[in-house]
């Protein structure tokens, strides 16, 4: 969940100061996590305590409220307050951008020998979005960027079919563009080049997850995807989390950069991040 914090971090001071390049400072003195960080983190925690709808619902909660000025959305900033446990329809861009951890449970081996997706950790996805997020493009959003991560867990873990040999990176690109396009109707047919001068702020998933995919595809490694989803322009913050998700997966993250991004945390979510890692580290 590491490159989601980071790209949610370099992505906080141009949210509402966008650029159109990629040459800027990755950390300025400014930056600050976001609720996209607290909700990734949330995320981990409903994990490691079983991962069902009601700790989700508990986990959000709790983070929430205690971090009530992160920056959440109207309807989930009210939802977090309130008594209420149902979900409220959102196709927001928020069920993606916390939904990393979920992909760090599904098991590879089991794609590999079986060719299906490991059915407890796609159920885990699903769970994480539709709490709040139950909308169909909500859920989708969450489905896409976990598809995207797993994948590229599957090739940077140097898994591969049976009687095949493992994905070069050039691969593991075409069958996520392959698997997202077919599975999910995202249009990753774009360059960067052609959204760039034409992209503008919007929280949903459909005008945030197949950017934050391309910015992945067109990048050559952890640092430079992003880069690319920062110079998109728009959401800058949820867009470089969901492109940092799928990076951190891929490429790894350089141990500065990790040093770095920590040194923005709190103790509460500096603690979380470790138990996670441990965590993570036993399966």
């Amino acid at each position: 969940m590491l490159g989601a914090i980071i790209g949610d971090i370099v992505g906080s001071v141009y949210e509402w100061s966008n650029i159109k390049t990629k040459d800027f400072p990755l950390f300025r003195d400014d930056c600050f996590f976001t609720d996209d960080t607290v909700m990734t983190v949330a995320a981990a925690d409903a994990i490691m305590k079983g991962g069902s709808a009601d700790d989700f619902i508990d986990a959000y909660k709790k983070w929430g409220r205690l971090y009530p000025n992160a920056g959440y959305g109207g309807r989930f900033e009210s939802w977090i307050h309130s008594g209420n446990r149902e979900p409220y329809n959102s196709w927001g861009n928020g069920s993606a951008m916390r939904v990393s951890p979920c992909a760090w449970v599904m098991d590879c081996g089991f794609y590999a020998h079986t060719g299906c997706w490991p059915e407890n950790g796609w159920e885990c996805v699903t769970r994480s979005a539709e709490v709040t997020h139950n909308h169909p493009e909500g859920i989708k959003g969450a489905q896409a960027t976990a598809a995207a991560i797993f994948l590229s867990r599957f090739y940077a873990e140097g898994h591969a079919f049976d009687h095949c040999e493992p994905w070069s990176l050039e691969e593991l690109k075409a069958e996520i563009k392959k698997l997202i396009e077919s599975q999910f109707g995202y249009d990753l047919s774009r360059t960067l080049d052609e959204i760039r001068p034409i992209y503008r702020f919007n929280e949903s998933c459909q005008e945030t997850v197949p950017q934050a995919i391309i910015a992945f595809l067109e990048s050559t490694d952890f640092e430079d995807a992003i880069r690319n989803a920062i110079s998109l322009g728009g959401d800058s913050d949820t867009l470089a989390a969901i492109t940092g998700s799928i990076a951190e997966a891929a490429y790894g993250v350089p141990e500065w950069i990790k040093e770095k991004a920590q040194s923005y945390l709190d103790a509460p979510l500096r603690e979380l991040y470790d138990r996670w890692t441990a965590y993570i580290g036993k399966r």
